[in-house]
């Protein structure tokens, strides 16, 4: 297990120096990770805030709740997806390390961008089939099953915004050393 940063992570503060496209791409993205942190932020706390009032309602009142498990796990799903570009980004996705040590740091990069690209051809087909998912669920007005009935678009499209702001961040994370700009 390693402590600390790694080494073919030292020095990355996510700003892009270089090419201007690549380097306002870069902006773009940090702005648009920030505001849906602060959203997931308070979603997640939203989320607290919904199943502890069922706990209380349920053991208090002995009040039915219908609503409160969908719009909890509605909210954790969006706060999960939502936030996937923004862990890419600052690589904290779970990575196996072994090689790290092993390997010079020009393999490491190599290594990295390798793991880029196929993560971009997994999370594009993910982003694909979310949005067709969502579309599906938008036409034929699909619900969940419950009392409630939410429309199930909402977390598919979600999961969609998501997965597509995730492809967003690995193509950056893939033509930054292909533009020639570096990471600060």
């Amino acid at each position: 297990m390693m402590h600390g940063p790694l080494p073919d992570q030292q020095g990355r503060s996510g700003a892009v120096t270089g090419h201007p496209i690549v380097a306002a791409l870069g902006q773009a993205m940090t702005l648009c990770n920030r505001v849906i942190m602060i959203l997931a932020a308070l979603a997640l706390v939203a989320a607290c805030v919904i199943l502890s009032y069922s706990v209380l309602g349920r053991a208090l009142f002995h009040s039915p709740n219908y609503w409160q498990d969908e719009a909890a796990v509605f909210l954790l799903v969006g706060a999960t997806f939502m936030t996937a570009a923004y862990v890419q980004g600052q690589r904290g996705h779970i990575g196996i390390e072994a090689f790290v040590g092993l390997l010079s740091p020009l393999a490491n990069r190599v290594r990295l961008w390798l793991v880029d690209v196929a993560s971009l051809l997994f999370c594009a087909f993910f982003a694909w089939k979310s949005w067709t998912l969502a579309q599906e669920a938008w036409v034929d007005g699909q619900v969940a099953n419950s009392m409630w009935s939410p429309p199930l678009a909402i977390p598919y499209v979600l999961m969609a915004v998501g997965m597509t702001l995730l492809c967003l961040q690995l193509v950056l994370q893939i033509i930054i050393p292909l533009a020639g700009a570096s990471r600060r």
